[in-house]
């Protein structure tokens, strides 16, 4: 357990990285009476709009992040893939509770699989691949279909190929090889749902889940999060206990969201890791007693943890480029127990994130018909 060291209200939390997630964060920061410094590369920012400093440099910039080190008392990290050797650097200089460690192993695919299995954590099977050969002999002994990633620097879908037929490996290799990082190739898992928990540890080690998520993928990019989730109780009993299991072994501080797969015969199989708030937990925002992002600051602060509890069952649904204007000519006719959150992005584009709305109603089958008949997400 670590040395209690509260950050209370009043202070000023410094957050590497400016997109949405950053801004939610303030957001609930704010509420509690904190004040927000941000580092990114873009003006005008979400985080930036909602924070008192805005320090505007590229995030492996060391200056940077001591200018942002000296406004702030405490610094976190709204993405993981802010660079590791600046966070490094300020958990020396500053006071970085998540540390850098913990981004170091979720930044890449390989460290993150290789840990979990370490931990006997359930992954699917999986190979290091180094070469075309590599690639070949993985293939012949995982079988078809598998997911051929690349160790660094993807999410929503990108940096990995599913490969379908054997001969396809070698080529796959060749084409994800270009991004010059580390290859994994992954045994495909025949999943009947994805599922996600988040839970939060603090600096004195105090640890909460919240409800798991049932997530909806559209494109490689979450549509829906669903909960409770549809599964059964047992199936809910391991993806918690899976969560906290991990939260505990990595030391983690703040959140991490552990996404999951569910089987035919009801066997829980973690997927991937996100050492931060998440989009599969933005429905806490409306639906939970505690947001997951004042759960997060609460835990890096050290701060007794809020209530996870679900007050009412809910829908999120994210809300892409594509969607945004369809939202905004039905806005005098989004459903009365609709929360809608938008990110503040200027430009919108095909598939970015703009924003999210969370339905609550009597049951999830109710908010799922009235995401439907807005008929927006078609």
């Amino acid at each position: 357990m670590s040395k209690k060291k509260i950050i209370t209200p009043g202070a000023t939390i410094g957050v590497l990285g400016g997109g949405q997630l950053g801004r939610m964060m303030a957001l609930a920061g704010r509420a509690l009476g904190y004040r927000f410094a941000t580092l990114d590369p873009t003006e005008d920012c979400p985080c930036a709009q909602v924070s008192d400093k805005h320090v505007a440099t590229r995030y492996d910039d060391v200056e940077g992040a001591m200018e942002l080190a000296q406004a702030s008392d405490v610094i976190t990290y709204e993405f993981e893939n802010v660079d590791a050797d600046v966070a490094a650097i300020l958990e020396e200089k500053s006071y970085v509770p998540q540390g850098s460690s913990l981004l170091r192993v979720t930044q890449h695919r390989i460290r993150e699989k290789s840990t979990l299995a370490s931990f006997g954590i359930p992954v699917a099977p999986f190979r290091v691949i180094e070469n075309e050969q590599d690639a070949d002999h993985a293939i012949r002994e995982l079988g078809v279909p598998a997911v051929m990633k690349t160790a660094t620097g993807g999410y929503d879908g990108k940096g990995q190929y599913v490969i379908r037929q054997a001969e396809e490996a070698v080529s796959a290799y060749r084409e994800l090889s270009k991004a010059g990082t580390e290859i994994i190739i992954e045994q495909f898992v025949p999943f009947t749902k994805e599922i996600s928990v988040i839970a939060a540890r603090s600096v004195s080690g105090e640890i909460r889940t919240f409800p798991v998520a049932e997530n909806i993928h559209r494109e490689n990019i979450l549509h829906l999060s669903i909960v409770p989730a549809r599964i059964t109780e047992n199936v809910t009993a391991r993806a918690e206990e899976l969560a906290k299991t991990i939260a505990e072994k990595l030391g983690v501080v703040g959140l991490i969201a552990v996404e999951m797969f569910v089987t035919a015969n009801d066997k829980v199989l973690v997927n991937e890791l996100a050492p931060r708030p998440h989009n599969s937990g933005h429905y806490t925002m409306d639906a939970c007693v505690t947001s997951q992002f004042e759960q997060h600051i609460r835990a890096i602060c050290d701060l007794p943890l809020g209530d996870p509890k679900l007050l009412t069952p809910v829908v999120m649904v994210n809300i892409l480029g594509e969607h945004l204007e369809h939202v905004l000519d039905k806005i005098e006719t989004l459903p009365r127990s609709a929360k809608l959150h938008l990110y503040g992005k200027k430009d919108s584009k095909p598939k970015r994130k703009m924003g999210h709305m969370n339905v609550l109603a009597e049951s999830v089958e109710v908010a799922l018909q009235q995401i439907e008949e807005l008929q927006i997400w078609e």
